[in-house]
Formats: C-alpha cells, structure tokens, sequence
C-alpha cells in the first residue's frame, strides 16, 4: 500500500467523525498554545531579572540599609547610610574609585498655574553616566549598535557639576515629559520653579527617551523625570536624614573579594558595629554585587519557567490521551473494517500506518492551530504579568515538534492493537 493511498484512507478515516476528530483536536491546541504561552512567561521573567540588574556592573558593589518590619513598615535595623558616608569613601576605602549615591522622594514640583506630585530624584554629578551603564533606557532614535553617551541624553542644557552637589545648589534637570508639563511649550532653561518650598534654576532637560526592554516599558517612564544635587535632595525632600542607595566602583575587577571587605570594614568602623552574644558580626548594612544578584535571581526565575512548562506539558499528556482514546474508540468501531483489509492482503504494517497516521493527522493539526493561538495570547499573558513576556521563535517549533511526538506516541498503542486484530473474528464482529 502506497503512502499517498495510506494518507487518503487515514484523512477518510478522520472525515468519518468530524465533531469527534475537532474536539479531540481542541485537546492538543490548548496544549500547545499553553506551551508557547507559559515558555514566553518564562523567558520574559528571566529578562526582566536580567534588565532590572543590569545597571550593576561588574565592578560595583551595592550598598544598602539593612531593614526590618515593625509594625508594618520597613525600618533600618541599626544607622541609616548617610551621604557623608558616601562622600568620604572613595578616600577610606583604598580600592573604592568612586561612588554614585542617589536618594528619591516625593515632591510638589510648581510653575505659575501648572502643578505637578512626582517622584524627584537627588543624584550625583554623574548621574547621566549612571543612566548609561544602567542600560534601561536611551534616546529615542539612537542608532543601533552605537554606544551610549552621557551626552546623548542631554536635549538641552547641561547636567549639575560635583561642585554643585557639594554646594547644595538649587540647580535642576527636568525630563522631556515633565518639561512640556510645567512649560507648555516655552522655554524652559534659565527659568525658576518651585520644589516643595524652594527655588529651582532649569539648567538641562534631558532627551525624550524610550525603555530599551520591552519587559518594562509599562513600569519606567523615564520622560517624568526631576534631578537634584543629591544633597539638595536631602534638605528639599526630607524633614530627617534619609538612608541613599550607594554603588561603589572598584578600581581593580580582580580584587573584588578584597575591595568587598574594604567596604565592611569602613562601614563597620563608621556605624560602631559589635559582634553579637554568638561572636557574629551585626551588621546593619548589606553589600550585594552583580554575580549574587543575578545568581540567585536567574536560578528563581529558571524554577518558574522550569514549572510553567510542567504546566504546559501537563495540558499536552491530557490531550494525548484524549487522542488515545478517541482512536482506541476508532478502532473498536471500524473493527470489521480493518478485517475487511486484511481479508484482502493488507499487511499489519498498513493498519498500524494508517491508524498511526490518523493520531498524526489530528496533533498537526492540533499544532498548527495551537501554535496560532499560543502566539496571539503572548500578549494577553503579558498583560497579566506587568508586561512581562517574551516571545522565543525558538518554542514555536519545538511546542508543534511535541504535538507530532504526542500524537506519535499515543496513537501507537491504538494502531499496534488494530494490526493485532484476527481477520475471521473482526469480520464476524458486528
């Protein structure tokens, strides 16, 4: 029996029940789709790990308030991280080159009738190179493959001076959004407003910029944007001191370890820091670099998606069972067809072709549609997950390759039993 003749009798063979052969069908195409969906999920959780700690290179060190909850609210466990901290340890720390501190708070941001509730940003003088080795955002229209520049993010203006840090000065750099917001279309350079309760200078306003990974365009929106002189920040914003974020740039990358216990040892000789009763060291800070972030991230994240796809695949076994089953019912139906065949000459392996084909047939089928439907929910998914999904062509041909392989293996049980049956008693069977 030619294939061309096995493919005709096993399309009729599934043209015979359509109802029966669709609904089976839906078992596979729920399956597949939630494969390429849940994998999408995945991949789009381990990007947004990768994306949001990505701005910590390779030779910085985060610094960060260790906190506790009491009474529902987030306290530091012992001192806060003070600016002057900050400020003096490029000089204590031997291997420390530099360190770029930050702190954010809400602030009432007024000019003439325009009124504005945001959160402003107090930064060092570098904080136009922090948003470059951050790598989350960029102008828009950068060309691809060219490197960013501090001075690429600028539309206008300039970025405050290390001197004017130190001098707290009422200098301020607005974002592109933020500026058509207060100004309305004026000029916004050399003019006055008011955050919170002081004068502000506009000395810059920063390009229109665009979030480079998809994964986050619905949770940063770089174009509402106000920067202080960090130090600014802290008189303007904040009716106490606050803890700063500070990440320290190590001089030498191979000397991490070292430059690392640099780090406690300031710090611990700065907060006055004790062993407790059991000889460990109480610490009330926590330094974290890019390898322990992402370590430890990426293995959560590679748990998650290793579990959405046992989800998906979980769908797919249920479908091939219903194929099973449906074929097993096929085959007890058209069990004195099949003896008709053989009664004829037909071989067992005709019978196991044909019914083998048939469970084919309807996967692909499955598959196909699956892999259509699993595409166009990637965005539903994403919707429900904070914008975080990501589309690998990769799981496109492998969620249909599995279909086939399902359709394969749960129709052979079936097509072995129907080549298996006797030709005198099939042909009796009524």
């Amino acid at each position: 029996m030619t294939l061309l003749n096995t493919i005709f009798t096993a399309w009729n063979g599934i043209m015979g029940n359509k109802l029966r052969a669709a609904l089976t069908t839906l078992g596979i195409v729920i399956g597949v789709a939630s494969v390429i969906s849940m994998l999408a999920l995945g991949n789009g959780a381990r990007a947004a790990v990768d994306a949001n700690f990505r701005y910590l290179g390779s030779d910085m060190v985060q610094i960060s308030v260790k906190e506790k909850i009491d009474q529902g609210e987030l306290v530091p466990v012992g001192q806060i991280l003070s600016f002057e901290e900050g400020l003096q340890m490029p000089e204590a720390v031997p291997l420390v080159q530099r360190v770029i501190m930050s702190v954010g708070g809400e602030g009432k941001i007024r000019r003439a009738r325009s009124v504005l509730d945001m959160n402003v940003q107090g930064t060092t003088a570098d904080g136009l190179a922090n948003l470059v080795t951050q790598g989350q955002v960029q102008p828009v229209g950068w060309p691809d493959g060219m490197p960013l520049t501090p001075e690429g993010f600028l539309g206008s203006g300039r970025f405050f001076t290390p001197s004017e840090v130190i001098a707290n000065a009422d200098v301020c750099v607005l974002g592109q959004k933020t500026a058509e917001d207060l100004f309305e279309g004026d000029p916004p350079l050399d003019e006055l407003i008011w955050v919170n309760r002081r004068k502000c200078l506009v000395i810059g306003v920063l390009a229109e910029l665009e979030v480079i990974n998809p994964a986050l365009r619905n949770q940063l929106r770089p174009n509402e944007a106000l920067y202080l002189p960090i130090s600014t920040a802290i008189l303007n914003l904040f009716d106490e001191e606050p803890s700063v974020q500070i990440i320290a740039r190590v001089s030498d990358e191979s000397q991490m370890t070292t430059a690392r216990q640099q780090i406690i040892d300031y710090l611990r000789q700065a907060h006055a820091v004790e062993k407790d009763e059991l000889g460990d060291w109480a610490d009330d800070f926590e330094l974290t670099t890019r390898q322990e972030i992402l370590g430890a991230q990426q293995a959560a994240a590679r748990t998650f998606a290793f579990l959405l796809a046992a989800m998906a695949t979980v769908s797919l076994v249920v479908g091939g069972i219903g194929i099973m089953n449906v074929m097993l019912v096929s085959v007890t139906e058209r069990t004195r067809e099949i003896g008709v065949r053989l009664a004829v000459g037909a071989q067992s392996g005709d019978i196991v072709r044909q019914f083998l084909l048939e469970a084919v047939l309807i996967s692909a089928a499955g598959g196909l549609l699956g892999t259509a439907v699993g595409i166009l929910t990637v965005p539903l998914a994403a919707s429900l997950n904070r914008g975080v999904a990501l589309l690998d062509p990769r799981s496109i041909p492998l969620a249909f390759g599995v279909a086939l392989l399902t359709g394969l293996v749960f129709g052979l049980y079936p097509a072995v039993r129907a080549s298996r049956l006797d030709p005198i008693e099939a042909l009796r069977y009524e």
